[in-house]
């Protein structure tokens, strides 16, 4: 008998046991999603370090800011794909896409604007390397496509400042913005760089699209953009792995393949610019009387001038602790170029602002921003060094090259800069600090204009990808993209 009561009390647990499965399989010490927060800080690290990573590879080489002494085929235009730039982007888009749904979720509005904000400064990256890239539907793998198509150019420009508009409005609602490692959640200070970076690309786009003076006119009048360092978009990076600026961690080998160029080396010692010593570090390691050799970019196999204590630690020499020089960050958007940005866009007739001044003081705030030694080069201070160094104002081009050497180490920004000035100018003679690379040449000495895809994008992805190849000659580095037409 009590056999028989046994069994409906049996079958009884285990049925209550299937219905609850789930809930007994929970560990209460595990969370089960992933915290805006930590998502936020990963996404913007990431993007950052890809960024930083790619400029010491090939955006400061590509401007022949710094030259390759091994591996030079960046230098002789021998281009592939570049891949680590697209890979690492895109990752970080698919951390950025959920902190934007989570946000949404929780009614977080400031959040989801930094995300935001952050999400169009990575596509604006990506676009302007690569041209048509997917947009409208990366990031869709969690929704079963895995094969995005590749948006036009204009869309997804054009689609990138309306998310940095949206974006700052956004940043002036309610929330918070946790994991922020840029502004430290103050959404003012993102707000203000959403408008900084709008005009960076809005200066860029002038030639391609008639509404963009007006839009850049619109944004100035606010006042809401950089007004000093403090509010630039760069990222502070730590002394310990792996949360250290990228090229800290290389071997000394990997690192000494890329000197400072000598065309930086021409402009800085005609000018006799303090910021020679933050760049490159001086030949006999004497930093208040030393001589730097520039490298020639499209040589290779030449040695020069090692880049500077910022940006690596050599065993038995001065580190930038020791001469008080702040370390190398992660620069997303500087304050100097937007005044750069601001003197150019006065240059062509856009805003009745002077132009001289913007110059001046956006070679002030580089200075100020690399802590230049005045003293060690024979200036007593910033005036001196303005008024009697032969820098002082006179043509656009002085713009142009000022703009250039404050875009050190600015991500993808120097090579995206000087092929501007390249296509307005006409080519390298217009650009009058700057040649066409020496020696063995893969593309006639002409700058290309854009990064091939990768190749995995043939096999994973390979009828969108043969429908943007064939709107760029077969993928032709020398084909132009909208904003460059």
């Amino acid at each position: 008998m009590k056999k028989f009561l046994y069994i409906p009390l049996v079958l009884s647990i285990l049925f209550y046991g299937c219905s609850d499965f789930d809930s007994i399989n929970e560990n209460p010490n595990e969370p089960t999603a992933v915290a805006t927060g930590v998502l936020f800080t990963s996404a913007l690290r990431e993007a950052v370090k890809t960024t930083a990573n790619e400029s010491f590879l090939l955006g400061n080489n590509i401007a022949q800011l710094t030259a390759k002494t091994l591996r030079a085929e960046v230098d002789f235009y021998k281009w592939n794909a570049f891949p680590t730039l697209w890979e690492g982007l895109y990752e970080s888009l698919t951390d950025l896409n959920q902190v934007i749904a989570i946000a949404e979720q929780g009614n977080n509005d400031q959040a989801k604007g930094a995300a935001m904000v952050t999400r169009a400064w990575v596509f604006s990256v990506l676009t302007q390397a690569y041209g048509d890239i997917p947009y409208s539907e990366a990031g869709a793998g969690a929704d079963g496509n895995f094969t995005p198509i590749y948006d036009n150019q204009e869309a997804i420009y054009k689609n990138i400042l309306s998310e940095l508009e949206q974006g700052a409005i956004l940043l002036g609602g309610s929330g918070s913005i946790p994991g922020d490692l840029l502004y430290n959640g103050s959404a003012a200070a993102w707000q203000k760089f959403a408008n900084s970076l709008q005009l960076r690309l809005l200066l860029r786009a002038g030639n391609s699209w008639p509404e963009a003076q007006q839009k850049f006119n619109s944004i100035v009048a606010t006042g809401n953009i950089f007004k000093s360092n403090e509010d630039q978009a760069a990222l502070a990076f730590i002394s310990s792995f792996p949360n250290q600026f990228p090229t800290k961690p290389l071997k000394q080998g990997d690192f000494d393949a890329v000197a400072i160029g000598q065309a930086a080396v021409s402009v800085m010692e005609n000018l006799k610019d303090p910021r020679i010593s933050r760049y490159a570090r001086p030949d006999n390691d004497n930093f208040s009387a030393g001589s730097y050799t520039g490298v020639q970019n499209g040589v290779g196999g030449q040695s020069g001038s090692r880049l500077g204590v910022a940006y690596f630690n050599y065993p038995g020499l001065k580190t930038a602790d020791q001469l008080g020089v702040n370390s190398a960050q992660g620069l997303i958007m500087t304050h100097a170029e937007l005044l750069f940005i601001q003197a150019e866009a006065a240059a062509k007739g856009w805003t009745n602002e002077s132009i001289e001044s913007l110059y001046k003081a956006g070679i002030k705030a580089s200075h100020e921003f690399y802590q230049a030694d005045y003293a060690s080069f024979g200036w007593s201070d910033f005036e001196d060094f303005y008024t009697n160094s032969g820098v002082a104002y006179s043509v656009t081009t002085d713009v142009w090259e000022q703009h250039w050497l404050a875009l050190f180490f600015t991500g993808m920004e120097p090579y995206f800069a000087v092929r501007d000035w390249y296509v307005n100018a006409g080519g390298w003679d217009g650009i009058p600090f700057l040649n066409a690379p020496i020696g063995v040449n893969s593309n006639n000495y002409e700058l290309p204009m854009r990064f091939q895809y990768p190749g995995q994008e043939q096999s994973l992805n390979a009828t969108h990808y043969q429908e943007a190849s064939a709107r760029y000659n077969s993928d032709n580095i020398n084909a132009k993209m909208w904003l460059l037409e």
